[in-house]
């Protein structure tokens, strides 16, 4: 699990082909090491992947990324220079700065444009339609790995990161252009929900209508209040 809180920015190295998916080599920039092992969760661009080697005078680590993983996400489009957004697993009882994040990307999404706003930076989304049904507005989503508020969503499918210039200097976001793909995973909470009230409609005997309505984005506080959610 991870929280969404950028801890170091990596250079990939070397990307190679891997039996059932992609071999890539990171370096870090000033993640200590002294603490990571083999076989530990690192996020990389928001993906969760194992340490499979490592290599800490050269503080680069090895990990090995399926062909679900590639097909889903941007790592098939690194190439040694690409930067990346870096975290480790959290660790419990620490502070939680962002929200629940578990590495496991539901698609990738294009800016579609980027808009100064006074010293922030406004950058336009469109998530695949599928995902739409997940987002909120001032509701929680993880941006390449980076957790921030969507403080707007419009008719046509977009939705709008405001991003803040210390968020834009820890990060890799400054060189978001339009067209760029951005991996992004849902606040789990809504997935959650949306099963939670796919069952009750299945148990209220609605059966494949419940199910739909689920599937076609149907779910909303006024139908989980009348069916018991709060």
């Amino acid at each position: 699990m991870f929280t969404g809180i950028i801890g170091d920015i990596g250079t990939v190295t070397e990307t190679l082909p891997a039996p059932g998916g992609l071999r890539l080599s990171v370096r870090c920039g000033n993640t200590n090491f002294s603490g990571v092992r083999l076989g530990d969760s690192i996020a990389v661009n928001g993906v969760c992947l194992t340490v499979a080697s490592m290599a800490p005078a050269s503080r680069i680590f090895t990990a090995d990324a399926s062909h679900e993983t590639v097909g889903r996400t941007n790592l098939r489009h690194l190439r040694p220079g690409s930067r990346v957004h870096l975290e480790q697993a959290l660790q419990m009882g620490g502070r939680l700065d962002g929200h629940i994040v578990t590495g496991h990307v539901d698609a990738t999404g294009t800016v579609s444009a980027v808009q100064p706003r006074g010293d922030a930076t406004d950058f336009l989304i469109r998530p695949p339609a599928d995902l739409l049904r997940y987002i909120a507005v001032k509701g929680s989503i993880a941006a390449d790995g980076v957790s921030l508020t969507v403080n707007s969503l419009d008719s046509s499918g977009l939705f709008r990161l405001t991003i803040i210039p210390h968020t834009m200097r820890s990060t890799c976001i400054g060189s978001w252009e339009p067209g760029y793909e951005v991996n992004l995973e849902v606040d789990i909470l809504a997935r959650y929900l949306e099963r939670l009230h796919a069952i009750r409609e299945d148990r209220g005997g609605t059966g494949a209508e419940g199910r739909a309505q689920a599937a076609s984005g149907g779910l909303t506080l006024e139908t989980l209040n009348a069916n018991g959610f709060f």
